[in-house]
């Protein structure tokens, strides 16, 4: 038995010809469809980069008790069960984030892995001087670039440039130096048995860096202004041209993606793998490209263009090809799948399941999909609806980990100045965990989106809000079974809004309502604010955290100024207004309100 898996960053299904987009060239993908199962309904699980391939290795979701970080030592990995049973495993892969501190527990867990430098702003080749950026658009405003500079974090964009100049052709990019590698895998190994390959290629994740060959099919020869491949994660504000260069550019890498993924599929005809080979193609998570007025995906909620996502499964022992699935799968399912396919049970803490009768005939394996980012927004979705239910402002966020690294470096002091031992989880092999208060919470302030439940049927670009109070309440409960399934921290609950011990009636979710209004911001004892305006004052305090004592004085004046204990919104921004200081800053607490 063999089985290769080609994965993709940030591949949006709205850009491949077999999931309908009209102005695109996939031909490949549709090679792959007529060869596969296509499945309709698949969607994310623990976002975004790392967590994704942490469940991939584990095969169950990690959002709910830790941020971005590496494989924990009591983690259940796929690869390494596959070695231990005598099956090679190799990966060969581009994505950066393995050799930071947050990722470099994952590729190890192969028999045996390979590895192409260059892409995003990868620390890699030495050239001190700064090179030449007139000629590009910076996904950071110059002011913000300074902030990151005084915050420690370096400069990608230069050193991405640095990279680009030794790319001087095509055969040096480096997802041609992955599927190289890949392919020579293949081709040294196809007569053997039970082995198991990843190719991992980083694109299309920003930068949207590919060949001149592909730029020619999509760029417009007439526009004259800077180059933009690399966008912000942002609210759009670029001319119309801007945006449809960095579109086109990204509709390049896909084509280059494609071009690509062609050459795996040559192989497989050549060396007819068809027969004995199991071929899995998907991704970690697609991208907003101006829908909903942004660039990117952790700042908004994680709506369809990120959160529903393309895969394609070749299963030889079934034979379907060129067939659809619509039963609602997720890459937590990808683990149970392989080991299956191999003759190996999945572990007791898994919590996806094996494919295999889906792909045959579409066997259902769930009634709801669980997606989110540790303390962001938690999201279900039954195919039909997707509802999106958000913190409760100031309830307490902890990671749970024994590999304290952030993505590119440790814990910090005041991070790791809270630790506490936690009691096992059920997954965590009867280990205690540290318990640390999360970082940068006040900053991302999720619970101002409120909640969201979207139908689909009416509104596939989740554009308009529904209200359907018996939906809403129905699918709470599905992510409070999602929570026990998984061991969710009881802190959680709280957090959510969520019973532990027994599912939400009608009349509890409408008293549950009553109180977004009603809420007390920490420094502001006495005044009530709503959801909207805690959720400013956490983003601001945040951000000024010396300025808050003076921010706080002047609401309760103005507040008692109008006899009303309801701060307002726009309250806050008159108080925000007489802030003794610049009028930029001033303008960007603006901005944030």
């Amino acid at each position: 038995m063999k089985a290769i898996m080609v994965m993709y960053d940030s591949l949006c299904r709205r850009y491949l010809s077999v999931y309908g987009c009209r102005n695109i060239s996939t031909p490949n993908f549709e090679r792959l469809a007529a060869r596969a199962v296509t499945f309709d309904n698949c969607y994310v699980g623990s976002m975004p980069c790392m967590p994704a391939r942490r469940e991939i290795h584990t095969g169950r979701h990690n959002f709910m008790h830790r941020s971005w970080g590496p494989l924990e030592p009591f983690d259940d990995s796929m690869p390494a069960i596959l070695d231990k049973a005598g099956v090679h495993t190799h990966i060969t892969s581009d994505h950066k984030h393995y050799w930071e501190d947050g990722g470099a527990t994952y590729h190890t867990r192969y028999t045996t892995w390979e590895l192409a430098r260059g892409q995003e702003g990868d620390p890699w080749k030495g050239d001190i001087k700064a090179p030449d950026d007139s000629g590009y658009i910076s996904r950071f405003k110059p002011e913000m670039k300074e902030t990151m500079k005084k915050m420690g974090f370096k400069d990608m964009g230069a050193q991405d440039l640095v990279n680009r100049s030794y790319m001087d052709d095509e055969e040096n990019m480096p997802q041609a130096v992955n599927f190289r590698q890949g392919l020579e895998f293949i081709d040294t190994n196809h007569g053997e048995d039970n082995w198991f390959l990843t190719i991992e290629a980083y694109d299309p994740h920003e930068p949207f860096f590919a060949s001149q060959r592909f730029k020619n099919m999509y760029n417009d020869p007439d526009y004259d202004g800077r180059e933009f491949d690399w966008p912000p994660y942002a609210k759009v504000e670029q001319t119309e041209a801007e945006q449809q260069r960095c579109i086109s550019n990204y509709k390049a890498l896909v084509s280059m993606c494609d071009d690509y993924l062609g050459k795996v599929l040559d192989a497989m005809d050549r060396y007819d793998l068809w027969d004995d080979t199991m071929l899995i193609v998907n991704t970690d998570h697609g991208f907003v490209l101006t829908e909903h007025g942004w660039w990117g995906k952790n700042q908004i909620p994680f709506y369809n263009e990120v959160a529903h996502i393309p895969m394609f499964i070749w299963d030889p022992r079934s034979g379907k090809k060129g067939e659809r699935r619509s039963s609602l799968v997720q890459n937590i399912d990808i683990a149970p799948t392989v080991l299956g396919y191999f003759g190996i049970s999945p572990t007791k803490d898994m919590r996806g399941h094996d494919l295999a009768e889906t792909v045959a005939s579409d066997k259902k394996v769930r009634d709801y999909a669980f997606f989110g980012q540790h303390g962001k927004l938690f999201n279900v979705t039954d195919g039909r609806y997707v509802y999106m239910r958000c913190p409760m402002p100031g309830t307490p966020l902890y990671e749970y980990t024994l590999m304290p690294t952030h993505m590119t470096g440790f814990f910090s002091a005041q991070e790791l100045d809270t630790v506490e031992l936690a009691e096992p989880f059920d997954f965590t092999k009867g280990y205690k965990t540290m318990k640390m208060r999360a970082r940068f919470t006040s900053r991302s302030s999720p619970e101002k989106y409120g909640d969201l439940l979207f139908d689909l049927s009416t509104d596939p670009g989740e554009l308009t809000p529904v209200r359907d109070e018996e939906v809403e309440v129905r699918l709470t409960n599905a992510i409070r079974a999602c929570m026990l399934r998984h061991d969710a921290p009881d802190e959680l609950y709280t957090r959510y809004r969520i019973f532990k011990d027994h599912d939400m009636t009608l009349e509890e979710y409408r008293k549950e309502k009553e109180n977004w209004n009603r809420l007390v911001f920490p420094g502001l004892d006495g005044y009530f604010v709503d959801r909207e305006v805690y959720s400013a004052l956490g983003t601001l305090k945040g951000y000024a955290a010396d300025l808050f004592p003076q921010v706080a004085e002047g609401l309760g004046k103005m507040a008692d100024a109008l006899g009303a204990k309801q701060i307002t919104k726009e309250v806050l921004v008159k108080a925000v207004q007489q802030f003794p200081v610049s009028e930029d800053l001033k303008q960007a607490f603006l901005s944030i309100i």
